[in-house]
């Protein structure tokens, strides 16, 4: 099979000040593979100009669709890019993080080699602490939810629409990469991680710290539980 149309959605937190050069590079990496695509900008909770400059975007770029939300939140984004989405390949990325590269790479590797879930792994962080936090994570979703991926968190995702399940997730929260890593496990998805090795940020700096890491960690715990208490 060939996919029709790409879905890119890209959530977007206060990114004015570098919003359109990362876009314009997003869009030569994505019309290198196909020239049928689409590119969500999900503005969500912002308090700078990035509503302006998605809309901005949109008037430029008829590929552009703008999906803002007065709320912020990571899962909210992706849920809302998803569900506005109209291709039959849909991807969903980290817009402070992901280089044009990385994103040309993944759709060029989901694009030829469908009906499997595509995820990259970052090989290279830019603190050890970072490191050995990601790893005790992946270990942790590894056992409560029996799933393969080494980075959990890692972004673009791919994945066909015809994966259904992945378009019903339900956080609002940075839990939604394991709930997706978690469907894909319970659904036996067939995935293939794509290392990459880049730490380079377009903006701003990580908000992760030793208090958030903690939340994660805990909500994983508690989201396995009520999964394992709802059926699939």
């Amino acid at each position: 099979m060939s996919y029709r149309l790409l879905s890119v959605v890209l959530p977007v937190h206060n990114q004015a000040d570098h919003l359109a050069q990362v876009v314009f590079a997003y869009l030569s990496a994505v019309e290198a593979v196909t020239a049928a695509h689409e590119v969500l900008l999900v503005p969500n909770g912002c308090l700078d100009g990035s509503r302006d400059v998605c809309a901005a975007l949109a008037d430029a770029w008829p590929a552009v669709r703008v999906v803002p939300s007065d709320r912020a939140g990571w899962g909210l984004a992706v849920r809302l890019g998803l569900a506005a989405a109209r291709g039959d390949l849909l991807c969903f990325a980290n817009s402070a993080r992901t280089s044009p590269g990385e994103l040309g790479l993944l759709i060029r590797t989901a694009w030829t080699t469908p009906d499997v879930v595509i995820e990259a792994r970052r090989t290279i962080r830019d603190r050890w602490t970072r490191a050995i936090g990601s790893r005790l994570y992946a270990l942790e979703c590894r056992t409560l939810f029996g799933m393969s991926v080494a980075d959990v968190n890692g972004t673009p995702k791919l994945f066909p629409r015809r994966f259904e399940k992945l378009l019903q997730l339900t956080r609002d929260d940075d839990l939604l990469d394991a709930e997706f890593n978690a469907v894909v496990a319970r659904e036996r998805y067939p995935i293939i991680e794509i290392p990459i090795v880049s730490t380079t940020r377009h903006g701003g700096t990580s908000t992760m710290t030793y208090r958030r890491a903690w939340q994660l960690y805990w909500g994983a715990y508690q989201m396995a539980r009520a999964m394992r208490r709802t059926p699939s």
